[in-house]
């Protein structure tokens, strides 16, 4: 098929880049000029794993390109994926989909024949059907323009798998055209057997909010329950291997640590909170809400656990903190904890250091004040502790023989409890996990 993808960002340019790789004549549209020139000439302006290799080889080819234009995509594409952004909102709690309708009101003025607008990004309840009224109002091709919601279910870091390989497809719809060109525009994927759930509109919006809720409420429970192992001398790690054997729950999303973070579930979750309270589901509301106090938290546990580990106060102390991106695999340090525990610890007097395999330069922009490092054995040098806040695979994989003689103390503060415990202190650190005891 003939797409275009509006809006190049995280999710616009993994998923332009998919659908190239599936076959498809892809234009991807955004309203940054830079950006638009650094696309075409293959270069990724994001990091996500395996990324940087489909865009330069389909840029190349010709299959995928970007333009500023949306009047030439409007006139090349049969099917419009809508990649932009939905920020939380000024209240704090809701979508801004000024983004999405802005999009919409630019693109449907030029829309003359039959076409599908599909919308991919995070809305709030009642979305799909105010955008199908607009299309049908500012479109020449009128009702013939279906709109789509088929959210997506992407895990940063693995964007590009994600989107070659879901586990499932959902798609919001209201007539058999929309239905026809979702079934056409995925089939290399369900011809892998990959379910796709046809859905209204509504239940489509609902799904994505609910599944990211979820996985917040079982990071949140997980954190929850390594405090308590803190202060009763529990093993929380023991907890999720004897959790994740129960089929009914599964062991992902069970490691405790500094919590969730990114531009997905913080605020899809406050939106679904906020969509239960409207919608008058008070009990959801409130449960909901109980799981982002904990994560809100989680910063000040990270900090409390530095200082225990420390056995002083702050001030004056060489920190390295390990991780800036709020998970690995990707460059997005948006709402990281990584960070947030680096900002709390500069705050409190000490002297502040932070490495990362991918992020530096956008934490470097995000939080100027910190300084940074991109040589993972120089960042140890006479540092007091060493504090990890991102999981990245090289972390796990650092030898810590030749980095303890580094420091100052070999002193590890593992806030995502991932490190390999007897392999740092056999090597002669001082290991602090959440959730496990100190010994």
């Amino acid at each position: 098929m003939r797409i275009s993808v509006i809006g190049c960002g995280h999710l616009g340019i993994p998923h332009a880049a998919a659908m190239a790789e599936l076959g498809h004549e892809v234009i991807g549209v955004d309203t940054d000029a830079d950006k638009i020139a650094r696309l075409n000439r293959g270069e990724c302006p994001i990091y996500e794993t395996g990324l940087p290799e489909l865009l330069a080889r389909h840029t190349a080819t010709g299959r995928l390109r970007f333009t500023t234009d949306i009047a030439e995509a409007a006139k090349f594409a049969e099917l419009h994926f809508l990649g932009v952004g939905t920020p939380i909102d000024s209240d704090g709690r809701s979508y801004d989909t000024g983004q999405v309708f802005g999009a919409v009101r630019q693109l449907a003025p030029h829309l003359k024949q039959p076409c599908t607008i599909v919308g991919k990004s995070t809305v709030t309840v009642g979305t799909t059907r105010q955008l199908t009224a607009l299309v049908h109002r500012l479109a020449p091709a009128g009702e013939t323009a279906d709109v789509v919601w088929n959210p997506e279910f992407l895990r940063e870091g693995h964007a590009v798998e994600d989107s070659l390989r879901p586990d499932r497809i959902v798609a919001g719809l209201t007539t058999a055209e929309a239905e026809k060109a979702i079934r056409t525009v995925f089939a290399p994927i369900l011809e892998t057997g990959v379910p796709l759930f046809i859905t209204t509109p509504e239940t489509a919006e609902l799904a994505k909010g609910a599944a990211n809720s979820f996985l917040g409420v079982k990071i949140s429970f997980m954190n929850a329950v390594a405090n308590m192992c803190d202060a009763a001398g529990g093993d929380v790690s023991q907890i999720v291997d004897i959790l994740g054997v129960d089929v009914r729950i599964g062991k992902g999303s069970m490691s405790p640590g500094l919590g969730y973070g990114g531009g997905c579930l913080p605020k899809d979750i406050r939106a679904f909170t906020a969509s239960a309270q409207k919608l008058g589901a008070a009990d959801a509301a409130t449960f909901l809400r109980a799981a982002e106090e904990i994560n809100e938290h989680r910063t000040d546990v990270g900090l409390g656990l530095v200082v225990k580990a420390l056995g002083r106060p702050l001030a004056g102390a060489r920190i390295t903190v390990w991780g800036a991106a709020f998970k690995p695999g990707t460059n997005d340090v948006r709402e990281s904890p990584a960070l947030s525990l680096a900002q709390a610890l500069q705050t409190a007097g000490a002297v502040v250091t932070v490495h990362d395999p991918q992020a530096v330069s956008t934490a470097m922009h995000r939080n100027p004040e910190l300084e940074y490092t991109d040589d993972l054995t120089a960042s140890v040098d006479g540092a007091d502790a060493v504090v990890l806040g991102t999981e990245w695979p090289e972390y796990r994989q650092a030898d810590p023989g030749p980095l303890a003689a580094r420091t100052s103390t070999p002193l590890m503060v593992d806030c995502r409890t991932t490190l390999d415990a007897t392999l740092w202190r056999t090597a002669g650190w001082t290991l602090h996990q959440i959730g496990r005891p100190a010994h």
